[in-house]
């Protein structure tokens, strides 16, 4: 039964992109709204399948898809922030959205919760909001990038330090 559905909802998840990509060809859309809705409309086709399936899979692209759209229309929106880098920033945020919505649905309609989106997610949201509020938010990337490898020595010493005199030492 589970193949079943499982064919049944890939097939009709090709006949969707199919269909959108069909009248991709021979309309001519432009415009925000075309794309949001297009993005929109695959994105919620994917998160149907997953919640119909159970696959964490499905919410995959559901999530990178609506999280693109999010960001789209995000930068669509009038702003009063005087910062060259805001359309950028709140794309990166909406983006962001995406990705850690992943979890949140893999939660709720899947058995198996996927956990690794926050990563991206989380370094999207970071960026994003640190060009929100601007030359601080930059600034604090810059020195991020530059001192980053401290923290993967910081992890080393640590591993090293209970492989040797903590919990990672085997009885022998």
């Amino acid at each position: 039964m589970k193949k079943e559905r499982n064919d049944l909802v890939g097939g009709l998840v090709l006949v969707g992109l199919g269909v959108v990509f069909l009248i991709g060809r021979f309309f001519k859309f432009d415009g925000l709204p075309t794309a949001l809705l297009i993005l929109g409309g695959l994105a919620l086709m994917f998160g149907v399948a997953g919640m119909v399936t159970r696959e964490s899979g499905y919410f995959v692209p559901s999530g990178i898809l609506g999280g693109i759209g999010l960001g789209i229309g995000l930068m669509s929106i009038p702003l009063s922030i005087n910062n060259g880098d805001a359309e950028g920033a709140l794309f990166l945020l909406g983006f962001a959205a995406g990705w850690v919505a992943i979890v949140g649905l893999t939660a709720v309609f899947s058995n198996r919760t996927q956990w690794w989106p926050i990563i991206p997610g989380g370094i999207m949201a970071i960026i994003g909001g640190s060009l929100l509020v601007g030359e601080v938010g930059i600034s604090l990337l810059e020195g991020v990038g530059n001192y980053w490898p401290v923290i993967l020595i910081v992890i080393g010493v640590y591993v090293i330090v209970e492989q040797f005199f903590g919990k990672g030492q085997k009885a022998g």
